[in-house]
């Protein structure tokens, strides 16, 4: 099935990007598209997932907000069709404001049924890139209800750049939380989600969610894009060392951030 790009940011949409750090984009798949492909994103998320089998007495926080399986474009066919859609990547770039975005990595994250919550963090504490040449893409793969929601973002805190929060964690949940607090920063969140619609946010943007209380698992299938001709930046922490060998794999700072696994995936005009 062709994710064609016909699908463009709506200027409303590319205003919340830039102001807030986020935005919803309502149907960015239709739900006979995300029908299509979910059976083999959540089949491969439930074999692949790298913490599904530690057990309860075992499990972190991380472990119990969800399980996560990465880089699955490169375990099927038809996932890497969903991932590689020009039609997301499109959305992706026009947001950020650039001519072309590559794949920087995907991954599935599966909230289970019961699922705690996901703690404050930013995403570009893992990235050696700027992190404004990146945005994530997080879609939903079935209807989520109110009561499970999408995340919520700290609004504007893309412009306070890196916060100096640690790795997601408790530790991570109790700093933001705590500064989220102390200087009364506005939260809001997209609410309930239909199957198709997606939010994308930047790298520094602040972001949490809330639990699963719900009796149904809550799947959804993020992409994180850069734009074609970012710079690899020296790695500061591990964590940034560690996703330089893992998605930019022969890829040093002060170079292109674009190997064999870093395909473009849309540009303008082409």
């Amino acid at each position: 099935m062709e994710l064609a790009a016909e699908r463009e940011a709506s200027p409303e949409e590319i205003r919340s990007f830039r102001e807030l750090g986020h935005a919803c984009v309502r149907g960015l798949a239709t739900p006979d598209e995300v029908a299509a492909f979910a059976p083999s994103i959540c089949d491969a998320a439930d074999r692949l997932a790298w913490n599904r089998d530690i057990p309860p007495q075992r499990q972190r926080t991380y472990d119990q907000a969800f399980h996560q399986a990465i880089g699955l474009c490169w375990q099927d066919e038809a996932i890497r069709e969903f991932v590689f859609a020009p039609r997301f990547a499109r959305v992706a770039a026009e947001l950020l404001g650039v001519d072309g975005v590559r794949l920087y990595h995907d991954q599935a994250l599966v909230k289970r049924a019961g699922g705690g919550p996901t703690p404050w963090h930013q995403d570009a504490y893992y990235w050696p890139v700027d992190a404004g040449a990146a945005i994530t893409m997080w879609m939903a793969l079935v209807d989520i209800p109110p009561e499970v929601g999408s995340m919520v973002f700290a609004d504007g805190s893309h412009r306070r750049g890196d916060l100096r929060g640690p790795a997601i964690s408790d530790e991570s949940e109790d700093h933001f939380a705590r500064l989220v607090e102390e200087e009364a920063l506005s939260t809001s969140t997209h609410g309930a989600m239909a199957a198709g619609d997606a939010t994308f946010h930047a790298g520094w943007t602040l972001h949490s969610a809330g639990p699963n209380p719900s009796a149904d698992d809550r799947p959804a299938m993020t992409v994180i894009y850069v734009a074609d001709g970012a710079t690899v930046l020296v790695p500061e922490r591990d964590e940034q060392r560690l996703d330089l060998a893992l998605y930019l794999p022969g890829a040093m700072p002060g170079g292109p951030a674009a190997t064999d696994r870093n395909p473009l995936l849309w540009r303008s005009g082409t």
